[in-house]
């Protein structure tokens, strides 16, 4: 039978860290199980370079981040999700310090603060350009030492599970066995990340495939705005190099994006240059390469004392000179790529999505913060706020942990289980890890040239279709005799993330922030509406005001 805990968490970046030492307060007495595919360092936060937005400066007010917030989010932020965020802001810094996370200081001893884009004050911290990992790594020390945290590495979530339309446990494997089991709770969270991994061109770690959404929503749960992805604009850009980030912290602290003239062209689209929002800066680099027929443009650091450089960018000097750049005397190419998934999974305040005892936090959760466009560096911070919200919420209600025998259990694991027992096969063959891979590889390819920077219809009609071809064929393959895998099961959840992306970019019939049609350039105020996805109805919900 399934092993019983009081609490399950879906992922090991800065959201599921954090939620579980917030529980191990509240919850002295709770058995919590931490479950990852990888490691605990292996994350989106571990990558996060730029920092984390609060509230410090004297000069510097809740209302400014509030209102710097919504206008980054182009008319679909919910304006209590905001003000919860930025008024919440300084407590967590506070926590992190207590935790020993060491920000940047000043020569005086008081927190370091730069410009990020679309911030109207100097409010991002930081811990050189390595932030999330110095976050991360404190977190996951921490976690480690933890009696209370049982941490299941290199453990694929298949599924939820589901008794009378509470979700009530996870389907597991490990990713070194085909054997499919139970793990069960009266808490689940899912704190999986994003899925940007779908597009070819992207920032992320091999593991944002969607995982979260993708399973929130095959299980019922309401999923929004899935259309809104923003891409990075300055992402590294050479030959068999990985699209690392350049952070936007380098054009904060006065680095000019250049083409291959010299010219400073980002002016030509917005009077903030290459200051503009990350959307407009993507979009002008675009525009610029289609102009050009160039194959990037640059960033060029020279602006910038070279001490200054030395210190607030040991990580990106480093990357570079691997690639032999060396960012002191030479400009980096760059272009953009996809980054940050404002939407999915629909919480409230507390993290509770619209399935009972299902929660969700982080980058996986859509809880209103970030609108049609995130205002850079909330995104660290929205882990550390909703997910203490949401331990305080759980550990205040009475909680009942599911009895054995759970009825459907024997029924549910048959259909996950292989028709392949012996076990000196416990991985699919070559063949069958080809054919994922190349599925994988198609659906990537195809989202970023019909769901990317710029999008249309006659594309987005004609991927949808693809899409849903090859979700159709992984499913025939998942009912094969094919064993669980990796590869399967992040290829499945990548088919139905992009099918999401897909018919809810088809959907909005406008621009608005990272979301942009070539065919209804213009924003339009009868879609200031947030897309809303349950099973395969899509509709438009109205932001609360």
């Amino acid at each position: 039978m399934p092993q019983q805990f009081d609490a399950l968490i879906v992922g090991s970046g800065a959201a599921g860290l954090y939620t579980a030492l917030c529980l191990t307060e509240l919850a002295p007495n709770w058995r919590i199980a931490l479950v990852t595919k990888d490691q605990l360092s292996t994350s989106a936060s571990d990558w996060a370079q730029g920092g984390i937005a609060a509230v410090i400066a004297e000069e510097d007010t809740p209302e400014y981040h509030g209102k710097d917030t919504l206008i980054a989010g182009a008319g679909l932020c919910e304006p209590q999700a905001v003000d919860i965020l930025v008024r919440s802001a300084p407590r967590q810094i506070a926590k992190l310090v207590a935790l020993g996370v060491e920000f940047d200081r000043t020569a005086e001893g008081k927190l370091a603060l730069t410009l990020e884009a679309a911030h109207s004050q100097r409010r991002v911290l930081h811990s050189a350009d390595t932030t999330g990992r110095a976050l991360v790594s404190k977190l996951a020390a921490a976690v480690l030492q933890s009696p209370q945290i049982q941490v299941l590495v290199n453990t694929l979530v298949l599924d939820l599970y589901l008794e009378q339309g509470k979700c009530t446990g996870i389907f597991c494997a490990s990713t070194h066995s085909p054997e499919v089991y139970c793990l069960v709770a009266p808490i689940v969270v899912l704190a999986t990340g994003g899925g940007a991994q779908v597009f070819s061109q992207n920032t992320n770690p091999m593991s944002s495939t969607g995982d979260g959404v993708a399973i929130a929503w095959r299980a019922g749960a309401t999923i929004r705005d899935l259309e809104f992805v923003q891409f990075h604009p300055t992402a590294l850009a050479l030959p068999n190099a990985p699209r690392f980030l350049i952070s936007e912290a380098v054009r904060g602290e006065g680095a000019h994006l250049i083409d291959h003239r010299g010219d400073r062209f980002a002016f030509q689209y917005h009077p903030q240059g290459e200051l503009a929002p990350r959307d407009v800066v993507s979009r002008a680099i675009f525009k610029h390469l289609q102009t050009t027929k160039e194959p990037t443009v640059f960033l060029d650091l020279q602006p910038i004392p070279r001490d200054r450089i030395a210190y607030r960018f040991p990580n990106i000097i480093k990357i570079c000179q691997d690639w032999q750049i060396d960012i002191l005397s030479a400009p980096i190419p760059v272009t953009p790529a996809a980054h940050y998934c404002m939407g999915g999974i629909v919480t409230d305040s507390y993290g509770a999505t619209s399935i009972a005892g299902l929660y969700a936090v982080g980058e996986t959760a859509s809880t209103g913060v970030h609108g049609a466009n995130r205002l850079a560096s909330n995104s660290l911070l929205e882990c550390f706020v909703f997910g203490e919200r949401l331990a305080q919420k759980v550990c205040q209600s009475p909680i009942t942990n599911p009895q054995s025998p759970i009825t459907n259990y024997e029924l549910r694991i048959t259909n996950y289980q292989s028709p392949i027992t012996n076990p000196q096969l416990p991985i699919p063959n070559p063949q069958s890890l080809k054919t994922f891979a190349t599925i994988k590889a198609n659906i990537q390819n195809l989202t970023w040239q019909a769901a990317g920077i710029c999008r249309t219809q006659t594309e987005l009609e004609n991927a949808l279709t693809q899409i849903n071809q090859w979700r159709s064929q992984l499913a025939q393959l998942h009912q094969s005799s094919l064993p669980v895998s990796r590869i399967s099961i992040e290829t499945r959840n990548l088919a139905d993330y992009a099918y999401l992306l897909m018919r809810s970019a088809l959907f909005r019939t406008e621009s608005r922030g990272a979301h942009y049609r070539l065919d209804c350039p213009e924003r339009d105020r009868l879609w200031q509406a947030h897309t809303i996805i349950k099973s395969e109805e899509i509709c438009l919900m109205q932001p609360n005001s």
